[in-house]
């Protein structure tokens, strides 16, 4: 798969890296669909236990025929430290160079992180999104910023997630009686859709399968497996 450089270094200070988000988050756009979403690029990434590297893997998720088409996994060196909100700028390098691997390129991207529920409106969904030119949605595990009611308990119920009046995101039940996820647009996409294709690929767990799965290949690399 080829995507294009990015435009901007990945060896930033906080302050820069703050500036290339809310310069960037100017580019993100959501819309809908051109059509129906077969293949799916799951996403996720871990650390080593040095510190020194980052893992990221991708599960590329036949929606239709609910299997994995391709899986890959690579690690590439940390450049920036842990800074709450910048997550983008320790994962994307090691996720973006997962995502080169593919032999096909992927009709949506599923990021384990945020969208436009982020304090900037770009969280790693968004940068990933804009950056491969291709719809990405954020769903995460737990909530960056913004508010919510908790929805109903049963599978499908979702509430909104607003940050003071502007809706950022759904917090969408994906299992009756689990913990809801957290939905956001990353990029070229309706969060109607983003809610839609989440629920869908969560067939049997709380995580929706492509980034359930990329989160159990990630956890097998970090253990000193399958890392190309």
């Amino acid at each position: 798969m080829n995507i294009p450089r990015a435009p901007h270094p990945w060896s930033l200070t906080p302050r820069q890296a703050i500036a290339v988000q809310r310069r960037m988050a100017n580019r993100v756009a959501e819309a809908p669909l051109a059509a129906p979403v077969r293949f799916i690029a799951g996403l996720d990434a871990a650390f080593s236990t040095d510190g020194r590297r980052c893992i990221g893997a991708v599960v590329l998720w036949d929606k239709l025929e609910q299997r994995v088409a391709e899986q890959h996994v690579v690690e590439r060196p940390l450049r920036f430290p842990y800074v709450p909100g910048l997550l983008s700028f320790r994962e994307a390098p090691a996720l973006l160079a997962a995502l080169r691997e593919l032999a096909q390129v992927p009709e949506l991207l599923m990021c384990d992180g945020q969208g436009l529920a982020h304090p900037r409106r770009f969280g790693i969904a968004c940068h990933l999104g804009v950056l491969c030119r291709l719809p990405a949605v954020g769903c995460a595990k737990s909530r960056l910023t913004g508010t919510h009611a908790e929805p109903a308990s049963r599978r499908g119920a979702s509430t909104p997630l607003s940050d003071g009046e502007q809706l950022i995101g759904s917090v969408l039940r994906t299992q009756t009686g689990v913990r809801p996820v957290y939905v956001s647009v990353g990029h070229l996409v309706t969060l109607e859709a983003a809610v839609s294709i989440v629920l869908e690929c969560a067939t049997r767990q709380r995580l929706p399968e492509p980034t359930r799965l990329a989160d159990r290949l990630v956890a097998r690399a970090k253990r000193g497996q399958n890392i190309s």
